[in-house]
């Protein structure tokens, strides 16, 4: 990562010129721990989930089927809706709050939200530690879901907008980065409180999560906020002055005027989910859309959300399972770093269809093994076995990590306009949380029909997106967001038939189409948006 300024060059001819200072580095470490928070909620369910106290408490008879299983398929001993619920409610909370958060995000900015989320993170991991009953229970996930949907929402936004351009890839990551470490954490805590004996540890590991919550809520008061919202919201010299305190130069001119006719253009927007739709769009929608359904059907949260109960389902005992998933979570740490370093160096298209072919291989590789040496009464796994398994399912978690995961989030938050751009996050957030959701509900169940097919199911979708990606997904690397249009979307052999210069800068405005004005000079700031 360069540690002096550079010049990022418009097609215009006009240079927006940037440091990485200091304030852009903190203030992005502090935003991506609602990462943090994100990923300790996935990787603490899964461990929680297997314990016996906490089963022997909430969910009786998934406790009597582990405790027997000489009567039960050693792929169905955790198939129950409600187990899955408690998991997948934390989701579909974050579906709903999700439209929530798009308001705020707009109307409030991206910090406040932040702020919101952080609340409903404190709020939720009080229930949970304190719950008594599955009532309480849920009603805490259903919280930490909330922030969520606030967190998910404005986290993104807030580092594509304060990171310059050349390293807004890596800083951008830097939220899924928190993500694996959320896991890895949770993974490590889960290991520990399954081995105290006075039935509390789960408690423990579910009020762990007030840490990553309370860094989140603090961070988001010592945080800037960013230009473009403050700008968008009418505060033009309030802008002005963050705008160059985190460029660390007075030249920001050219930027700051881009961001106030974008700006001017996005407030004249009434119905910016209605102009999301609009055909100049749809390569955006498509691909975001796309992305975050793909994300899903990996397969990759059916194994981070489960790790423990899939390792101990298919022999791996109480212990080492837990153990097991310690690794993986480590694994996707390291591999989310290795994105960082070679996003903005190797480009998205490399590393997505990289990872495809090492996701699909790993994953057939376990299906096989899997379908020769596991059977529904089998014992554990003999220890070479157990350890082949590991290692695939660990490459796989590290071809996603430094893929599939943090480029599902980054090329949608850097593709969209600023006048769809709330939007067009919220719709993301949303199709992404929602296949969460189904997965999270149905992968056990979907564990006890398949059996070892489930990794067949994942692979083969794995095999279409890469596809997907090889043909529809443009090359986004060092592109300033502002030039998108211009320099990615028609430049795509099927994307530019939707960039029809009749139609583009065509908004819609309180019903009437409008069509943005250039500058005199001959440079339109505001042709990308």
């Amino acid at each position: 990562m360069p540690a002096g300024g550079f010049s990022a060059a418009p097609a215009g001819g006009v240079e927006f010129e940037a440091k990485i200072t200091p304030i852009v580095i903190i203030s992005c470490i502090m935003a991506a721990t609602g990462g943090l928070m994100f990923g300790y909620d996935v990787g603490v369910s899964g461990g929680v989930t297997s314990m016996p106290d906490f089963l022997k408490k909430f969910f009786p008879t998934v406790y009597d089927k582990t405790q027997d299983p000489t009567i039960n398929s050693n792929y169905c001993k955790y198939d129950n809706q409600g187990l899955q619920l408690f998991t997948s409610s934390l989701y579909l909370a974050g579906l709903v709050a999700t439209f929530f958060a798009s308001y705020t995000t707009r109307k409030l900015g991206r910090r406040p939200t932040m702020l919101i989320a952080g609340i409903f993170f404190i709020i939720g991991v009080v229930l949970n530690t304190a719950a008594q009953d599955l009532a309480m229970l849920i009603i805490g996930r259903i919280l930490l879901g909330c922030g969520v949907g606030f967190a998910n929402q404005a986290v993104p936004l807030f580092l594509s907008e304060i990171a310059p351009t050349r390293i807004r890839g890596g800083l951008n990551i830097l939220f899924q980065l928190n993500v694996t470490i959320g896991i890895v954490f949770a993974n490590l805590v889960n290991y520990g409180t399954a081995k105290i004996k006075s039935g509390w540890g789960w408690r423990l590991s579910l009020g762990l999560a007030g840490i990553p919550a309370l860094l989140l809520t603090f961070g988001s008061l010592l945080v800037s906020e960013t230009p473009n919202s403050l700008i968008e919201r009418g505060r033009l010299e309030e802008g002005k002055a963050i705008l160059r305190k985190i460029r660390g130069t007075d030249k920001i001119e050219p930027e700051f005027l881009e961001l106030v006719e974008a700006s001017r253009i996005a407030k004249e927007v009434k119905h910016p989910f209605r102009n999301l739709m609009k055909r100049r769009n749809r390569p955006q929608l498509v691909i975001s859309v796309a992305l975050q359904i793909f994300q899903q059907l990996t397969g990759i949260n059916a194994i981070m959300f489960y790790a423990p109960v899939l390792f101990d389902t298919l022999g791996f005992g109480s212990d080492a399972s837990l153990y097991s998933a310690v690794i993986t979570g480590a694994v996707n740490v390291i591999s989310t770093v290795v994105s960082i370093y070679s996003v903005d160096r190797v480009g998205r298209r490399v590393l997505l269809l990289e990872a495809g072919v090492q996701m699909f291989v790993s994953q057939v590789i376990i299906a096989i093994i899997l379908g020769i040496k596991v059977k529904d009464h089998s014992e554990d796994l003999h220890r070479g076995i157990a350890v082949l398994v590991v290692i695939m399912i660990c490459t796989f978690v590290s071809g996603f990590a430094w893929s599939w995961g943090p480029l599902g989030w980054l090329i949608p938050s850097e593709t969209f306009p600023l006048e769809t751009r709330s939007a067009g996050q919220s719709v993301t957030v949303c199709v992404n949380l929602l296949f969460t959701f189904a997965i999270a509900q149905a992968f056990l169940s979907m564990l006890c029909h398949f059996k070892y097919g489930i990794f067949l199911f994942f692979s083969s979708w794995v095999f279409v997106m890469s596809f997907f990606v090889f043909f529809l997904v443009p090359e986004t690397k060092n592109i300033p967001i502002e030039e998108m249009t211009e320099r990615v979307w028609k430049q795509h052999w099927l994307w530019k038939r939707f960039m029809d210069d009749n139609e583009e800068g065509a908004i819609e405005i309180n019903g009437q189409k409008s069509q943005k004005k250039g500058h005199a000079n001959g440079f339109d700031p505001v042709t990308q948006f």
